[in-house]
């Protein structure tokens, strides 16, 4: 190995750094996610603002236990920040890459808990729109450096793609809110009509993704997760819709076959 070689492979003082407040930023962002959820203590998010963020707030607003996911997102968080912070990690390209996006994810989720909390409905917008694009150039870095080992996969292409396809959906949930409260009129369109327009492109959106990352599944899961559960609430929440529910299972349901289409198509790949 040359001397070039082995001083790239080895940390650096900004390596142990970026381990360091990674670990911390995790920490710090799943304690008041938990905290600012409002499961203990304080007002849940779908009682904030008004209900302005509740199930039956507008006609894109996903069922409550849509949410579960973010149980999944947090733990391969966690389990991320626990495994970069490791010494065989500290130089890895990899993590030199994505970390700081990473990090910047958590600090964005962080600050979106605290905006909706203080029922600051046009700064969580703000906030959720930088944090999708903070998560889609992370996925972008992700297809240009592919995994290396299971670990790779999991930790960082999976747990990625699951917060990215859910964001998706909460992006529009959220925008959707915030117009409403505001009171706008939908340029003479109804509700209704929006809820189908915004849906139809979440599932145009979804689908081009899975095309260009080559069928990666999560975020094709977490998205249709996202979809489903908007369904679920046309259909037994108060604010029903059977046009809207019938569109969003069947949103779910293209991006769901878009995916599993190009993964056929592609063949077998070394890893996802």
């Amino acid at each position: 190995m040359s001397t070039l070689t082995r001083r790239a492979t080895q940390p650096l003082a900004v390596d142990r750094v970026r381990q360091i407040v990674i670990l911390i930023g995790a920490v710090v962002a799943i304690i008041g996610a938990f905290v600012g959820s409002g499961a203990v203590v304080g007002t849940p998010i779908q009682k904030v603002a008004g209900g302005a963020l509740s199930a039956d707030a507008t006609f894109v607003a996903p069922a409550g236990p849509a949410f579960a996911i973010w149980s999944v997102v947090y733990a391969g968080l966690a389990l991320y920040a626990i495994w970069q912070a490791l010494p065989s990690q500290a130089a890895r390209e990899r993590q030199r890459v994505l970390g700081w996006w990473v990090l910047a994810s958590l600090l964005l989720n962080a600050a979106w808990i605290l905006s909706v909390q203080a029922g600051l409905l046009g700064l969580s917008v703000a906030v959720i729109v930088a944090l999708l694009a903070v998560l889609v150039t992370a996925f972008v870095l992700l297809r240009r450096h592919p995994s290396e080992s299971t670990a790779d996969a999991v930790l960082l292409d999976g747990t990625m793609g699951l917060y990215l396809g859910w964001v998706m959906v909460a992006t529009v949930a959220n925008v959707t809110a915030w117009l409403t409260a505001a009171g706008f009129d939908g340029f003479g369109w109804s509700p209704h009509a929006w809820a189908l327009a915004l849906l139809a492109v979440v599932a145009v959106l979804g689908s081009s993704l899975a095309i260009w990352s080559r069928g990666r599944l999560t975020p094709s899961l977490a998205l249709a997760w996202g979809l489903c559960w908007i369904g679920v609430s046309r259909l037994t929440g108060e604010l029903l819709s059977a046009p809207v529910a019938v569109t969003a299972f069947a949103a779910a349901a293209i991006v769901l076959l878009v995916t599993v289409a190009v993964r056929v198509a592609r063949g077998p790949m070394r890893r996802d």
